[in-house]
């Protein structure tokens, strides 16, 4: 088992710099980095976690904190956590909260008075301003995912709005002209505000194209297909949804297939979050694609700088998105 000086010989740096990269305290130029894990690799070492903990008073622990892990999009935002937090020298634990605001409350009062994990990484749904704010005395830090920013926090998304909009073009473009959105939600301040406000513009601005909503409780493929169900017993069969998540486009596409409705001839649908399930649906899902490498690498970087002692201002960083077109809108199989 090598030591940190036989590592910095392999890898042409200082043995300072293999401690910065073990503890991911400081940054370092990424091309630096690969060479001292690629030495460190090579040569099994294996630092003391306990005698860097004593020295740094840090654990190496991150927490990410998500809604619902039976969700794809979650379980593959949080494998690329994991990959981007391991080039930090960081351990990631998760944590499931259901969306419940009192549990997402209970986890940020838990880091408030244990020193378990440096920062968190949380996806929220129920959490208010205030409730962030309160947990913004304790020393950890706290980077936050998803639709909804607050003041004062590092957020780490996609333009929802840009996306939806994108996706509703596609949809507009091939020829469709009565569009449903699926997935709206009734509770204020849902987290599907920004993808509804998406669609209604790219509607709004077709001038033969006719809209309607169709409201869910949840994300889940019950929650389309049930939505898909009711919108058939309606007098006019729509030519095109446009779901929130793939979860819902699947759901909808088991329902058009059982009411004997063709996908895409009769009804195009589109989703967004790109899980690996909707490229081996019959038919494949076309879809909006967040960088979920790109949300990680960025929210993971900036949880390291906050743990490191950065106190700068608040940054929105945007990751980009792609639009996928896949068989459930008339494209071949990709």
């Amino acid at each position: 088992m090598g030591r940190r000086e036989d590592v910095a010989r392999l890898a042409g740096v200082s043995p300072r710099t293999v401690s910065n990269v073990v503890s991911g305290a400081v940054n370092v130029a990424a091309t630096t980095r690969e060479r001292v894990l690629a030495a460190i690799e090579e040569l099994d070492y294996r630092p003391s976690e306990i005698g860097r903990m004593l020295r740094s008073g840090r654990t190496g622990m991150a927490a990410l904190v998500v809604p619902d892990l039976d969700n794809p999009y979650f379980a593959e935002l949080a494998r690329k956590l994991i990959e981007a937090a391991r080039h930090h020298g960081y351990t990631v634990m998760i944590e499931q909260t259901d969306g419940d605001r009192d549990r997402e409350r209970e986890l940020l009062a838990r880091a408030d008075t244990k020193a378990v994990f440096d920062g968190l990484i949380v996806s929220p749904l129920g959490l208010t301003d205030d409730d962030l704010t309160r947990s913004s005395r304790t020393q950890r830090p706290v980077v936050l995912l998803g639709e909804e920013s607050h003041p004062g926090f590092d957020h780490v998304h996609i333009d929802n709005f840009a996306a939806a909009r994108d996706a509703v073009e596609h949809l507009l473009a091939t020829g469709r002209q009565r569009v449903v959105a699926v997935g709206a939600q009734r509770a204020e301040g849902s987290s599907s505000s920004l993808r509804l406000a998406g669609f209604e513009a790219a509607t709004g601005a077709a001038p033969h194209a006719s809209a309607d909503v169709a409201y869910v409780d949840a994300f889940t493929r019950r929650g389309g297909a049930d939505a898909t169900r009711a919108l058939l017993r309606g007098r006019t069969l729509p030519d095109a949804l446009f779901c929130f998540s793939d979860l819902l486009a699947l759901g909808a596409l088991r329902a058009l297939h059982e009411a004997g409705i063709s996908v895409p001839e009769q009804v195009a649908v589109v989703g967004f979050d790109d899980i690996e399930d909707g490229r081996y649906g019959n038919p494949s899902l076309t879809t909006i694609s967040p960088d979920k490498e790109a949300i990680a690498q960025a929210a993971m970087d900036a949880l390291v700088r906050r743990v490191g002692g950065d106190d700068s201002d608040a940054v929105r960083v945007i990751a980009p998105h792609r639009l996928v077109e896949r068989e459930s809108t008339g494209v071949g199989a990709g």
